[in-house]
């Protein structure tokens, strides 16, 4: 009779555990910020830079994409997530612009800690889609400081605010329209950079 319960007992758990009746885990897409390489160019200057992670809002600092739908309330694209979050992609976007240009004799990370003669900082303020029309338009506003490393004096100061429409409603065409936002703030702030960099360095 034991015997028989217990072979009953294996039946029902293998039933179970074939049918389980836990939900299953939503299934996330995960997106890189897309991005194009800009053109190298001659020259060198005398300067270092390191480019610190921006500052933003806890709603900012996060892996969720954000929408602003009609209102202000703020939401988030459902099943899909960055690849990290907001303030990394955006630092992670700028080394990129400066290596690729090849005008800085050296750039780094904050997350090195490496000594520098300048320092890129600043602050993310937008990152995010809103609706306009019925279109999404992706926003990336960043509030930019170039610091004197050691004496952290702030030299200059600019804010970049840029904008992007995408093709459609899509989460891929809304990505594709943050990479498109993404290299134009990158080329203005590089261009910024460089020149006021050059401006300090001769004083």
């Amino acid at each position: 009779m034991n015997r028989l319960r217990l072979l009953a007992a294996v039946a029902l758990i293998s039933s179970l555990s074939a049918c389980s009746i836990w939900p299953k885990s939503p299934v996330l897409s995960v997106y890189r910020l897309p991005a194009t390489h800009l053109p190298a160019h001659t020259g060198s200057t005398t300067w270092t830079l390191r480019v610190n992670t921006p500052y933003s809002s806890q709603l900012l600092d996060s892996t969720r994409i954000a929408v602003v739908p009609p209102g202000d309330q703020v939401s988030a694209y459902q099943g899909v997530r960055w690849s990290d979050r907001a303030p990394l992609l955006l630092r992670d976007r700028l080394i990129d612009a400066f290596l690729d240009d090849g005008r800085l004799r050296a750039v780094s990370s904050d997350s090195a800690r490496l000594q520098a003669d300048l320092e890129l900082d600043g602050d993310l303020r937008a990152f995010h889609s809103e609706y306009q029309n019925g279109q999404p338009v992706t926003r990336i506003l960043f509030e930019a400081r170039l610091v004197q490393s050691g004496t952290l004096r702030i030299l200059a100061s600019r804010r970049f605010n840029v904008s992007q429409t995408a093709r459609d409603t899509s989460v891929p065409a809304v990505v594709n329209a943050f990479g498109e936002a993404g290299d134009q703030l990158a080329r203005e702030v590089l261009e910024w950079t460089l020149s006021q960099g050059q401006t300090a360095q001769q004083q």
